[in-house]
């Protein structure tokens, strides 16, 4: 599997502070820098959505739980490519982790949305924002800020979201 580090010509990788423990967002870094021009056909084959077509970022999320043997949103929504799918996955929590899901408003919508995965929390003039690395993020697998104001739902994978017998969990 192709890892975004290993490409010439990608963006740097930016230093984040990550925590020692594996999570979900440790799992989806190594995607990191993935570009839908330039990388399409990876992309198209890794969540089986053109990105070019297709917004993609509930496609990256769902893709990093499935290769890491979690339900993905296919298990709780008719709609799995829709970022709001993810209101219903894993159980909600208050205050986000790292391999959290987080899900936010698009553009005030009531059906658009973004999801990704919790990095950290940082103060941007003033106001708190969540740092998500995710797909569809400036047209590229990133860590961007969005507003904690946006903020729709924190999910977690639920203790009743093993993985498959005998195979390591991402997080719990």
């Amino acid at each position: 599997m192709l890892l975004s580090a290993c490409v010439g010509g990608q963006s740097p990788i930016p230093h984040v502070h990550m925590q020692t423990k594996h999570t979900l967002t440790h799992k989806a870094f190594s995607y990191y820098g993935l570009k839908e021009i330039k990388d399409r056909n990876i992309i198209s084959q890794l969540m089986d959505v053109d990105p070019v077509t297709t917004e993609w970022c509930a496609a990256f999320v769902n893709m990093v739980l499935k290769q890491n043997y979690y339900p993905t949103s296919n298990e709780v929504s008719n709609y799995p490519l829709m970022a709001r799918s993810f209101l219903e996955w894993g159980d909600p929590v208050n205050k986000p982790e790292q391999g959290d899901v987080v899900i936010f408003t698009r553009n005030g919508s009531n059906w658009q949305g973004h999801v990704g995965f919790y990095v950290s929390t940082k103060i941007v003039n003033g106001q708190p924002h969540y740092s998500v690395l995710g797909g569809n993020q400036n047209d590229s697998v990133s860590i961007k800020q969005y507003p904690v104001s946006d903020l729709l739902g924190i999910r977690r994978a639920s203790k009743i979201m093993v993985p498959a017998a005998g195979l390591e969990p991402a997080r719990l």
